[in-house]
């Protein structure tokens, strides 16, 4: 497919934003459910959808009865608005699709009024293509709306980046609405908004990608973890691109230089970082992880209050 991003590029387009929503820690192990419920409203707030039993979630972490709980505040705190949320499996290497335990999971969201998100699998992702579009097929049938998701081998061993062919099986799902694409790199990407654009206008690419936040400006819209940092600035900055305000390339720049320093390897303990910053930003109190997740040095802190200082919201 021949790739040209400067013939891509979309000014003043209105981005969908998607923001995965931390699930804050008490120093007790515990969930901060105070917490978690404000920070979902102000989620909302700004503009942004929340979602939440995503990896910001630690869905692969949490059991289905928090996960459940999970869903039950979220519906409170939004009373009826949208959200979306992850539908997690867990599996191991050689198991077989498993299509009822996918459908639980999808029916409990849809039952709090949520739009889920399917978490790939061994099951799943271990499939030939065709096998994968119909598993996805099937999914269609206990959902009328879905968002699918490709996850790099980085992020998760049972992940995988489907090739372009599959993607287009997935796509031609009328329930999947849309797909995460989380490879860290732009080039895919591109294909995958280039193959929308020629085959189906409104599917949405989300990017995944924290180290390339502007993908908006190709038509991406996105669902991430960063976002969940400063969803307050993503909104600003999603305006700006939608308005033509050149203020849009310093602030980008701002929540990139966060993104690469949060995500530096291991990736996964982004989570940590984002604990740290929002309790900088007083929005939390605890800046205690999951007890099974990957941490950051204290030392952090300093840099990531620098960096809120200079986006003005850390004093």
């Amino acid at each position: 497919m021949s790739l040209d991003p400067l013939t891509m590029l979309k000014p003043r387009r209105k981005v969908t934003g998607i923001s995965a929503v931390l699930l804050p820690f008490l120093e007790s192990g515990a969930v901060d459910w105070s917490a978690f419920e404000e920070h979902v409203a102000r989620t909302a707030g700004a503009g942004l959808t929340p979602a939440v039993n995503m990896d910001t979630g630690y869905v692969n972490l949490i059991d289905h009865a928090i996960q459940n709980e999970v869903l039950r505040r979220t519906r409170s705190v939004l009373s009826g608005g949208a959200f979306v949320a992850g539908a997690f499996v867990a599996d191991s290497a050689g198991d077989a699709f498993a299509f009822e335990a996918y459908a639980e999971r999808m029916e409990a969201i849809q039952s709090f009024g949520g739009t889920p998100a399917i978490f790939q699998s061994f099951g799943l992702t271990r499939q030939s293509g065709p096998e994968i579009a119909r598993s996805y097929e099937r999914l269609g049938s206990v959902s009328d709306k879905f968002i699918g998701f490709e996850l790099t081998t980085d992020l998760a061993p049972f992940g995988a980046v489907y090739d372009l062919e599959t993607y287009a099986g997935m796509m031609a799902v009328p329930q999947c609405v849309g797909a995460k694409h989380s490879s860290f790199h732009r080039e895919p990407e591109w294909e995958r908004l280039k193959l929308r654009d020629a085959k189906r206008p409104d599917f949405a690419v989300y990017t995944g990608n924290d180290f390339a936040i502007d993908m908006i400006m190709y038509g991406s819209d996105y669902l991430l973890g960063l976002s969940s940092f400063a969803p307050d600035l993503f909104a600003v900055r999603d305006t700006y691109w939608e308005t033509g305000d050149p203020r849009f390339y310093e602030l980008n720049d701002q929540l990139q230089y966060l993104g690469y320093f949060a995500f530096r390897s291991p990736s996964s303990a982004y989570k940590h970082s984002c604990a740290q910053f929002l309790k900088l930003r007083d929005w939390i109190g605890c800046d205690h992880t999951h007890p099974r997740a990957a941490t950051r040095p204290n030392s952090d802190i300093e840099v990531l209050r620098e960096l809120g200082q200079r986006m003005k919201v850390v004093d």
